[in-house]
């Protein structure tokens, strides 16, 4: 038994109009987050890719951060190794400058404006999509640098079970098992569960303060605590649907992440954090007509963080904190075939983030409600794309985003699209109200965006180009001549991207390139300096085969020199890094695969001061059954 959702099956008749003739697999590739509606990769007018489950086996990565390392238009900075902080930057914009969501609800800390990327387990996930570039328009505020949507496993057909065992360097034990299917002809559902352990590397090479310096406080992490870093999580998700009707369809999702870090730190900050990710969210579609779709969406996230302090001299634990935020929201949107070449989507949010900390906050929470509107449209060889949203925010108050795109294809194989947008992010609670480090006069960051791009599909071979500039009023960074966060005046991105993708002599290859200049130009001391954590060139080339039975393949990751202040003083070189793995098909359902990750053992430093993992070493055994 097949299952399909009656959602999808109506959004892809509304969006027939905006496909043009393609193979097999170029429809198979669906894209919901550039326009919040399923449309066809290919006919994208934003940049964006897809990852899906297939290619997350293959890859071998451990993380989510792994997975995203050096794709296009993406930098990621990491504190230390496995579980540790991990932040992504987007088109060279601020590491909370791109919106995350999970099955459609939004996640991420409201005090931090983080999203703790390193706990998202890769075992859950199905596919993931990445937008580049401004989508305020449609979601509102942190799409400034792009959107990224994690979905995870879907489960079609007769019910059946998978699970992985996997052993590798520094103690790393994992373990996942998984069960889904279809219930009858209408309904499925969907279970896991995850395990990640390892020991970990000495996530800080940082000192404490010395005594014969006057007014020194260290450096790095300020501790000095060579001791190995573990992390442990815990995951599980559900899903399931229900065809209530051939028109009505209901779905559910939960994910839940719980994680267990040591990293170094002192007696204020602490050493050790227990966390928790959890998203929750239901949708349900109904289709009283082939050419209207009308949906409503609601859901919840939280971010927890319980802090301790682990003394090893007396053996002594302590609690510090708890920081523990929500968000909760709910959408309703409708979508409106008109023409047979035209698609009008009109919806409505509302988003509440409330926190509950043992710190006190001078607010501790806001809502925000907000309408769009949006247009597709076919015009021969063309299509345009246009877009405008209004946010309400209680604290800022009216912010109006809108975005347009137009696209050209001009042969049978070469397509032009240029595209525009505006963007605002509304400053986070710590960078407001955290005692003593937070200002209340921060005002929102506002952004422009251009982009032109360029694609092409010859032979087999598919390729792009874009190129766009960003320019960011009111930047919200930290402010050392007044030790707390502050507006920058302004700050000019521009960048460009290349990827290639294809098949040679038997020979999977993909090449992703980037290149971003993220400038500060507010006038004073450091006009024109580059903003602080972003290589200005990054890439990544991945190369598989399958021979029989066998699969082998390697990725080069390298990254160009950054600098981790705003002054521009202290560099972190460029680095390249080559990963190598190995796979067997015992069977159809079994398969065992082998990896080595920095073969050559390259050390470098994302973050001033936090290793990263040298040579290390996976191997696992995976059950699934063969479809």
């Amino acid at each position: 038994m097949q299952r399909y959702s009656v959602s999808l099956a109506v959004a892809l008749a509304l969006a027939t109009p905006f496909a043009s003739a393609q193979d097999p697999t170029d429809l198979d590739e669906i894209l919901v987050t550039a326009t919040r509606t399923e449309i066809a990769l290919e006919e994208s007018l934003q940049p964006a890719q897809v990852i899906g489950r297939e290619e997350i086996e293959r890859s071998q990565a451990r993380s989510l951060p792994e997975l995203l390392r050096g794709r296009a238009g993406i930098d990621i900075g990491n504190q230390g190794g496995a579980g540790k902080l991990s932040t992504v930057f987007l088109r060279g914009s601020e590491s909370d400058h791109v919106l995350v969501l999970v099955d459609g609800i939004r996640i991420g800390s409201a005090t931090a404006g983080l999203v703790a990327f390193q706990d998202l387990p890769v075992e859950q996930i199905d596919r993931i999509e990445i937008v580049r570039g401004p989508r305020s328009s449609l979601y509102g505020s942190e799409a400034i640098g792009g959107v990224i949507q994690v979905f995870t496993r879907r489960d079609a057909g007769e019910i059946a079970t998978r699970f992985k065992v996997g052993i590798g360097s520094h103690d790393r034990r994992e373990a996942s098992a998984g069960i889904g299917g279809g219930i009858g002809t209408r309904g499925w559902f969907g279970a896991d569960v995850a395990y990640q352990a390892t020991d970990g590397i000495d996530a800080c090479r940082g000192r404490g303060p010395d005594p014969s310096i006057p007014f020194d406080f260290g450096a790095g992490c300020f501790v000095d605590q060579p001791d190995r870093d573990g992390y442990r999580n815990r995951s599980a998700s559900l899903r399931g649907g229900i065809e209530l009707s051939d028109a009505l369809t209901l779905e559910a999702s939960a994910l839940r992440a719980e994680s267990e870090n040591a990293f170094d730190g002192g007696r204020f900050g602490g050493n050790e954090a227990e966390n928790v990710q959890q998203a929750l969210g239901t949708k349900l579609a109904w289709t009283p007509k082939r050419s209207i779709l009308l949906t409503a969406q609601a859901g919840r996230s939280d971010d927890r963080s319980d802090n301790h302090y682990a003394d090893a001299a007396s053996g002594t634990r302590t609690y510090l904190s708890t920081f523990d935020t929500h968000r909760d929201t709910a959408s309703v949107q409708a979508d409106f075939g008109v023409g047979g070449d035209h698609l009008l989507s009109v919806g409505a949010d509302w988003q509440r983030d409330s926190i509950n900390s043992t710190t006190a906050f001078a607010a501790e929470a806001r809502d925000n409600l907000a309408g769009f509107v949006e247009y597709q449209g076919r015009f021969g060889a063309q299509s345009v794309q246009a877009s405008v949203r209004s946010d309400d925010n209680e604290q800022f108050g009216s912010h109006v985003t809108g975005g347009l795109g137009w696209g050209w294809t001009f042969a049978d194989d070469l397509r032009l699209a240029l595209s525009y947008g505006t963007g605002f992010k509304a400053p986070s609670f710590n960078d407001l109200y955290f005692p003593f480090f937070g200002n209340p006069d921060l005002r929102p960051e506002r952004s422009k965006t251009l982009n032109a791009g360029l694609r092409g599909d010859h032979a087999g071979w598919r390729w792009t180009l874009d190129a766009y500039e960003t320019r960011v009023d009111d930047l919200v960074t930290y402010d050392a001549s007044i030790f707390l966060p502050n507006n920058l005046e302004q700050a000019r991105i521009r960048g460009a991207e290349f990827t290639l993708a294809g098949s040679l002599a038997g020979w999977d290859l993909g090449l992703q390139l980037s290149h971003t200049d993220p400038r500060n130009r507010t006038p004073g001391a450091n006009d024109g300096r580059l903003l602080a954590r972003r290589a200005r060139d990054t890439g990544r080339f991945d190369l598989d085969r399958r021979i029989g039975s066998w699969r082998l393949g390697g990725t080069l990751n390298a990254a160009g020199a950054r600098y981790d202040n705003a002054a521009n003083t202290v560099r972190l070189g460029g680095y390249a890094t080559v990963d190598l793995r190995l796979a067997y098909a015992l069977s159809a359902s079994w398969t065992v695969q082998a990896g080595v990750t920095n073969l050559f053992d390259r050390a470098y430093e994302t973050i001033a001061w936090y290793n990263q993992p040298g040579r290390e070493y996976a191997l696992s055994l995976r059950y699934a059954p063969a479809r």
